[in-house]
């Protein structure tokens, strides 16, 4: 169209309140009331070359039209200069919005329904950090998502709203809509106060039977040049008095589909206020959906990168082997949860990744279960589950036995035995929940099995650890969750552990200065090179990116040869 129209600069826009006037049931008149001839009407027609005659038209006969209202699309204006257009676009949104707010019914969506009301900010969140995980792998059951919570009043009004199942059932109208929201939800039908087990079931049905029509819906319309069927699970799941999950390749693209449904809801008020919400036929939906040039864009999209739609949790995600490890995963596509007892380290490393779309920063104590709980519910909400977990936090106490503290080994316990136990359960529980198998890695020792002097505490709770990983790929492959360690050694530069003490005890104890310990560990090993955070990092992809998927109860050394601590 832009081509066609005979104008300098021509605007193409989807505001929800020109989408809301193309897509009631009589646009036309409603166009003409609210614009007069300043704004004319074009029927619904797929975008392409004929609509952009069809508006060519419109503008070549009516010289005082500033723009076109779309059926069931959205607007277009045109003008001599760019500031003119956008002016007239902006013109055409106002106004439209004015009539929408001056003629409108006080209650587009109905009465509200009796409890049906949202739940209270805290139950709401802890409702959704409890559904989301298995709504992801229901939405995943084709190919693996990335999940995102909207709970804007918008979304929860409209959820308590009497007219709200047979809206929902209507689906989207304007294109760049349900091409990221799918052409409609799937909606749960119990109130927020349904026990957490019955409305986690009526899930598991309401998702069969919407695979199930929207394979129907695809060979109603499917022709012999109609690309395959892409995937039948959901985009957008709706929950009355939760809120709207939707998922997509990644977080972007979940978050935007939120965000479109979020405009369909204002589209369908605003249609409703006036008329009655209509949008353009299922048939005509299809031709969208499955045409041949969205075909076409969707092959030319990157090659997803080796931990696409994958959601990391990072423990020690501050410094040291963890920040190495969550850039890394990053890096190779991920969602990644930063976590750390010291949450302006975490903060610091998630926001050098990327923004929250990427990585989000934790503050958590791995010796503490109602922390560790909480912070895979903010990984949850943030991103739809957690399906890889690295278990780097840690801390050591360097003493001889006599000068070892019942305080000492407790703490290292407890950081490092428990708290990689608290962190794994909590794993398991999630990756159970979403059915769709995970990784645990351990960030384990060469101490775990490599007996060194005055070091009695770190290193039984380094081979506590390293058991863990046996007895948990054990206990995990049934569901499809590996679980493998990896023994680093001499990990010097960039270390929390190192530079809190342990480095210049170590030093002390091996007679060399603190600032080359690092090339005195370098030397003792096969190779005769230093250890650093990254190589730890790239074991931890090796293990979880796919080449490694048949492996579990593994450990790999990462310590540049130490033949003492080979694995026997």
């Amino acid at each position: 169209m832009h081509a066609l129209v005979d104008a300098a600069h021509v605007d193409h826009l989807h505001p929800d309140s020109g989408i809301a006037l193309a897509t009631a049931a009589d646009g036309e008149a409603l166009t003409r009331a609210c614009f007069g001839d300043r704004v004319r009407w074009v029927p619904w027609r797929r975008p392409g070359f004929q609509l952009g005659l069809d508006i060519a038209a419109v503008a070549r006969d009516n010289p005082q039209a500033i723009g076109v209202m779309l059926g069931g699309h959205g607007i277009t204006a045109w003008g001599a200069t760019s500031d003119e257009c956008e002016a007239r676009s902006l013109e055409i949104i106002a106004a439209a919005q004015r009539y929408l707010d001056s003629h409108g019914a006080a209650e587009p969506f109905g009465a509200p329904i009796p409890g049906y009301e949202p739940l209270p900010d805290p139950e709401r969140q802890s409702r959704a950090a409890a559904l989301m995980p298995v709504l992801r792998g229901l939405a995943s059951t084709d190919r693996a998502q990335v999940g995102h919570v909207t709970d804007r009043p918008a979304v929860l009004d409209f959820l308590a709203r009497a007219k709200h199942p047979a809206l929902a059932a209507l689906g989207t109208s304007c294109p760049d809509h349900f091409l990221r929201t799918k052409v409609r939800p799937m909606l749960l039908d119990l109130p927020p106060s349904a026990p957490l087990d019955q409305a986690l079931g009526r899930l598991r049905e309401l998702h069969t039977g919407y695979r199930e029509d929207y394979r129907a819906y695809y060979e109603r319309h499917a022709g012999p040049d109609s690309p395959p069927m892409r995937g039948a699970d959901p985009a957008v799941v709706l929950v009355p008095g939760v809120g709207m999950f939707s998922f997509g390749a990644d977080k972007q693209t979940a978050r935007v589909a939120g965000e479109f449904y979020v405009n369909a809801i204002n589209v369908m008020r605003g249609a409703e206020a006036v008329s009655a919400y209509s949008p353009i036929p299922e048939s005509e939906k299809f031709r969208i959906e499955y045409w041949a040039l969205e075909e076409a864009k969707l092959r030319r999209r990157p090659r997803p990168r080796s931990l696409a739609t994958r959601v990391a949790l990072v423990t020690g995600g501050g410094s040291g082997i963890g920040r190495a490890t969550a850039e890394r995963l990053a890096a190779e596509g991920a969602c990644v949860v930063v976590a750390d007892k010291d949450g302006a380290a975490a903060r610091k490393v998630a926001e050098s990744i990327g923004g929250a779309d990427v990585a989000i920063p934790v503050t958590s104590d791995v010796t503490d279960e109602t922390s560790v709980a909480g912070a895979f519910s903010l990984g949850i909400l943030a991103f739809g589950g957690v399906d890889l977990v690295v278990s780097s936090a840690g801390l050591s106490i360097s003493r001889a036995l006599l000068d070892t503290a019942v305080a000492d080994w407790d703490v290292q316990h407890a950081v490092l035995a428990r708290g990689s136990f608290l962190v794994a359960r909590e794993a398991a529980r999630v990756m159970r929940a979403q059915g769709m198998g995970g990784d645990i890695i351990y960030i384990c020792s060469k101490n775990a099995v490599f007996a060194g002097p005055d070091n009695v505490a770190y290193g039984a709770a380094k081979a506590d650890q390293a058991h863990q990983v046996r007895l948990l790929a054990a206990e995990l492959g049934q569901h499809r969750i590996r679980v493998n360690g990896i023994n680093p050694d001499g990990v010097v530069r960039g270390s929390g552990i190192f530079a809190s003490g342990w480095g210049a005890h170590r030093a002390a104890v091996y007679g060399v200065p603190e600032e080359e310990l690092g090339a005195f560990y370098a030397q003792r090993t096969l190779l005769r090179q230093e250890v650093l955070p990254e190589h730890v990092a790239a074991a931890v992809v090796a293990l979880t990116a796919g080449d490694l998927s048949l492996t579990t109860g593994l450990h790999i050394p990462v310590d540049a040869g130490v033949a003492a601590a080979f694995l026997r």
